[in-house]
């Protein structure tokens, strides 16, 4: 029996618990259970977290083992290894897919029946991985995708543009990482073909400010890691972001990594792409109209992802 209020996060470093504070701070769940390889880092995490509930929403906040999990909602899954300054997310997929084969391995073995959100990088490719060895069905698995590069869309096009970063409708798809593309044929602000809204604002032409915020956005990452050693914030923000979304079966349309199977031509991998998200899942994928350069670099994203699959298939 599924308990639509209960969370589980496999892996406590900087991502997981910073996903499992965002979700105290949102107050989403009454239930989070924290699980990692190292029991006493999950019970440091749970403890910590669970100090801070006197100032936000009354919740249970432990540490356990995968049978805590059976009949938990949403399975978040940031197990891993982390990525290393001057590594791409592509780099780490030898290693994190045998990793995820062993999470999958032991939800599958409790049986669980919750949907499985996947943030362990590169997450195109775990997705994948996580959808073949589970055996669920495609709408269960779902990936954080491109959710975190949106918000960093938004974000620089707010800053540069001076408007608010809610206004800002614009997203990225493809790969969550270097292949990945910005949907600027459907960018808008307020409803406002991007381009017209720059030109309100004082830009003759805004395609040089484009291609600058674009490559922003794809080296964010490596911008943070080069700082700080890794990125947790943004992306634990995100994954709470979508697992509200699931819980309170808002429908809402965000990209993050799906099965495809047969749109924009692609099917055999996951890729990040909008889609519409409730207590299902992911419960429909949404085949827009890009334009035609875009259709190229998302196939042409999909091919190097497809690559790395046929690898560690």
């Amino acid at each position: 029996m599924i308990n639509i209020q209960k969370a589980a996060v496999i892996g406590c470093g900087f991502v997981g618990s910073s996903i499992a504070y965002a979700l105290m701070q949102k107050g989403t769940f009454s239930e989070i259970v924290l699980l990692d390889a190292n029991q006493k880092k999950a019970e440091g995490e749970a403890m910590d977290i669970s100090h801070g509930l006197p100032f936000a929403h009354a919740m249970d906040i432990y540490a356990g083992g995968y049978e805590d999990i059976r009949d938990a909602s949403v399975i978040i899954i940031t197990a891993g290894a982390n990525q290393k300054p001057g590594e791409s997310r592509l780099d780490l997929v030898q290693k994190n897919a045998k990793i995820m084969k062993s999470v999958i391995g032991e939800i599958k073995r409790v049986k669980c029946e919750g949907i499985l959100l996947v943030v362990s990088n590169p997450v195109d490719i775990l997705t994948y991985v996580a959808l073949k060895e589970s055996g669920f069905p495609p709408s269960r698995v779902i990936g954080s995708g491109t959710v975190l590069d949106t918000a960093r869309l938004k974000y620089i096009l707010s800053e540069k543009l001076k408007v608010d970063s809610r206004n800002v409708h614009a997203f990225i798809i493809g790969e969550h990482g270097d292949s990945e593309l910005a949907a600027w044929s459907c960018a808008n602000i307020y409803g406002i073909p991007l381009q017209e809204f720059a030109r309100m604002k004082g830009y003759k032409s805004f395609a040089k400010e484009m291609d600058e915020i674009y490559h922003a956005v794809r080296d964010s990452a490596y911008e943070i890691i080069e700082r700080k050693g890794a990125t947790y914030y943004g992306i634990g923000m995100a994954a709470a972001r979508i697992a509200e979304s699931i819980v309170r079966d808002s429908h809402t349309v965000a990209p993050v990594s799906v099965l495809l199977n047969g749109e924009y031509g692609l099917s055999g991998l996951c890729l990040s792409i909008p889609a519409i998200v409730g207590n299902e899942g992911a419960e429909q994928v949404l085949e827009i109209a890009f334009s035609e350069e875009e259709n190229e670099k998302l196939k042409k994203s999909a091919g190097e992802l497809k690559t790395v699959l046929e690898n560690i298939r």
